[in-house]
């Protein structure tokens, strides 16, 4: 019997390539630890599992440009409606707990820039707690004055783990421009490294075999190969039609082959069973 997979986000964070390049982009990429019960050694997008905090009245009071309501009109076949908001904010607390990156607004609706010494200190301090579940989202945005960036995040695939596999995720991935005056971090304990890269390097290390990806990380960087600026990739997400993608694996040859709803099939692609 097929495991019931566990709802998730993802947050494909974007910044302008340093070298303005043809006007290329970077997207944040992090590496999984070796130990890792899921994809261990692959590169992938930061983010994880909804925790009930994510949908509280609390945190829909602190979320800024999208309500509940409105969170359940974009999301579809959501396992609990009322968790529809949530995804937006287990991408935004994830990306935070995991490189360091927060996606928040200050009184003046800027996004908060860690510009001091103080607030670099304060805020990672704040990290290790959520990481430990000694404090909340929501507890810490209300003692910073801060309010989500949920209006950040924009909707852009929707995958749900093969039925082959013993641990499942029924993933929302969005997409976002990186805060300014924020340095990403990996956290050393999911992750062990994180890189900056263009899609076209992404891949050319895949090709490499020095890049390992899953399949929903990897036709995500295909797609985001096709456009020249971050402007395109976000204009792609207006009136965008998504559908859940469910593959199927199944043992071939003495490996694995995952067959995508189209047709295509990749072979031998992590995670193993």
């Amino acid at each position: 019997m097929a495991v019931t997979p566990k709802d998730a986000a993802t947050l494909i964070l974007l910044r302008p390539s340093p070298v303005r390049e043809a006007n290329a982009f970077e997207v944040l990429m992090v590496l999984r630890h070796m130990d890792s019960k899921f994809v261990p050694g692959s590169y992938v997008f930061p983010g994880g599992c909804l925790d009930k905090d994510d949908y509280s009245p609390e945190v829909e009071s602190l979320c800024t440009g999208i309500d509940s309501t409105k969170a359940q009109e974009i999301l579809r076949n959501v396992s609990q409606k009322e968790k529809a908001l949530g995804f937006w904010v287990a991408g935004i607390r994830e990306t935070f707990e995991e490189v360091g990156l927060l996606l928040a607004y200050d009184n003046n609706r800027e996004l908060i820039a860690f510009d001091s010494e103080d607030r670099r200190r304060r805020f990672h301090s704040y990290r290790r707690k959520l990481q430990a579940g000694a404090i909340t989202l929501s507890a810490m945005l209300r003692k910073e004055g801060l309010s989500i960036a949920a209006d950040r995040l924009h909707y852009f695939s929707h995958w749900i783990t093969p039925e082959l596999l013993p641990l499942r995720y029924d993933v929302r991935f969005f997409i976002a421009l990186a805060p300014a005056n924020q340095e990403a971090l990996h956290d050393g304990i999911e992750l062990t490294r994180h890189v900056w890269l263009t899609p076209k390097k992404i891949l050319d290390g895949f090709s490499r075999n020095e890049f390992d990806m899953v399949l929903p990380t990897l036709m995500t960087i295909e797609e985001l190969s096709r456009w020249q600026t971050i402007r395109e990739v976000m204009a792609s997400t207006t009136n965008r039609k998504i559908e859940p993608i469910l593959t199927v694996m199944v043992e071939e040859d003495g490996g694995i082959a995952e067959h995508m709803p189209d047709g295509r099939v990749f072979r031998n692609l992590p995670p193993s069973v």
